[in-house]
C-alpha cells in the first residue's frame, strides 16, 4: 500500500438525538429524510445551426426535505416535548402571527461510539406534521415506537 494514501473512516452513527432550540428533546432510534437538494431547471433552445439542445441549470430554490424521526415511545405522552408541540398546533391552528411560537429550529445530532459529535443537521421553520405509532399487539415484547414527520423550511449539515 502506497505511503501517500489518505485513509479516512466513514462516519458511523453510533446514537442520534434530536435538539429543538438547543435543548435535546428525544433520543432517537431512525431518521430519514436527511436530504439536501438543489432545484433544477430544464430548457430547451435551438443552437445556431438549428439542433435543438436541452441545458439544465440551478433554480432559484433549495427544496428542504420532509424529515422522519423515529424513536421510541414515550410512556405518557403529556410531559413529552414533541407531543406538546404537535397538539398545540393540532388544537391552535398555525397563524401568521405566531408563526415563530408554532415553528422551531433544531438539529439532528449523530455521536460516534466514544459520544463524540460527528455529524450535524440543522433545519429550520419546522413544525410536526405527523405522529405515527406502529402497530401493537399482545403476542410480543416489543418496544412502541413512534414516527415523527417534520416539515421544515431549510435545511443543512453543518458537520
Amino acid at each position: 500500500m502506497p505511503n501517500d494514501l489518505i485513509s479516512t473512516d466513514p462516519l458511523v452513527s453510533h446514537s442520534f438525538f434530536l435538539e429543538l432550540d438547543g435543548n435535546v428533546v428525544s433520543v432517537l432510534s431512525g431518521v430519514s429524510g436527511l436530504d439536501a437538494e438543489l432545484e433544477v431547471v430544464t430548457m430547451t433552445q435551438v443552437g445556431p445551426k438549428g439542433q435543438r439542445q436541452t441545458v439544465k441549470t440551478l433554480g432559484g430554490q433549495i427544496k428542504a426535505p420532509d424529515i422522519s424521526l423515529t424513536r421510541m415511545a414515550p410512556v405518557d405522552s403529556t410531559q413529552d416535548a414533541l407531543w406538546k408541540w404537535f397538539n398545540e398546533i393540532r388544537d391552535k391552528g398555525m397563524s401568521a402571527s405566531n408563526r415563530s411560537g408554532e415553528r422551531k429550529n433544531g438539529s439532528v445530532v449523530v455521536y460516534d461510539t466514544s459520544n463524540k459529535e460527528v455529524s450535524r443537521y440543522n433545519f429550520y421553520n419546522a413544525w410536526p406534521s405527523k405522529i405515527a405509532t406502529d402497530s401493537l399487539s399482545a403476542d410480543g415484547n416489543d418496544f412502541v415506537k413512534e414516527t415523527i414527520t417534520l416539515i421544515c423550511e431549510k435545511f443543512e449539515r453543518v458537520k
